[in-house]
């Protein structure tokens, strides 16, 4: 869900600011279209390969980490038990109650190595996905966002298809950033505006840039 959310945000906001940038130099649908469609998979692409490498490297890290306690419970274990027991009595145990505990987590090892893991280094287990998993799903994401400002490039006439894109990316962008803070805990309607708002801001920058470059003679079509 997270890799959907964010790639099917940032396609829109990356579309929409090429679509508003190159539509502000006053050029053909045709030339919007094929500059947003390059913009598109080009995004999608560098998006792709850096959550395959984020989520890669998270799995290192994690598996490093579970070798390295792996390792300590074997030849170490003494330090290890004491280790937990210390964790344990930080959570308010005592006495009998806090050595019943112990002797029950490191009695079998791999639940004491998840508790050392988790207790200890606070890793979450059941967050680190699949690299090429989460590369796919950052790719097709981020395609779909991205798909959604070209297509009245399609249908409309210049500054028509623009307003309708804005639109398009304006109302899809707020329930995206709804949805974002749902999964943060934080204000739907603020999470909203904010997204809805700095997509907007790109399209509006991408306009200006491209309409002053066009009005100076920088570019010509």
């Amino acid at each position: 869900m997270r890799d959907f959310v964010f790639g099917f945000g940032d396609g829109i906001n990356t579309s929409l600011g090429i679509a508003a940038g190159v539509g502000g130099a006053d050029v053909s649908a045709n030339i919007i279209i094929l500059a947003a469609l390059v913009g598109m998979f080009t995004g999608a692409k560098a998006m792709a390969v850096q959550n395959y490498l984020a989520v890669k490297t998270q799995r290192q890290l994690l598996t490093s980490e579970i070798a390295r306690e792996k390792w300590e419970i074997e030849n170490r274990p003494d330090d290890e038990r004491k280790e937990i027991r210390e964790i344990y009595e930080a959570k308010g145990f005592s006495g009998k109650d806090l050595e019943m505990v112990v002797d029950k987590i490191t009695s079998d090892k791999k639940v004491w190595l998840e508790t050392m893991l988790t207790e200890e280094l606070n890793l979450n287990l059941e967050i680190v996905g699949s690299p090429i998993k989460s590369a796919l799903r950052m790719f097709v994401s981020f395609l779909v966002g991205g798909l959604l400002p070209i297509l009245p490039f399609f249908v409309f006439p210049g500054i028509e298809a623009l307003f309708v894109a804005i639109g398009i990316s304006v109302s899809t962008s707020f329930g995206v950033g709804v949805i974002k803070s749902k999964m943060a805990n934080t204000n739907k309607w603020t999470g909203g505006l904010e997204m809805a708002g700095l997509g907007t801001g790109v399209a509006l920058i991408g306009y200006g840039i491209g309409s002053e470059l066009s009005n100076l003679g920088i570019i010509n079509f």
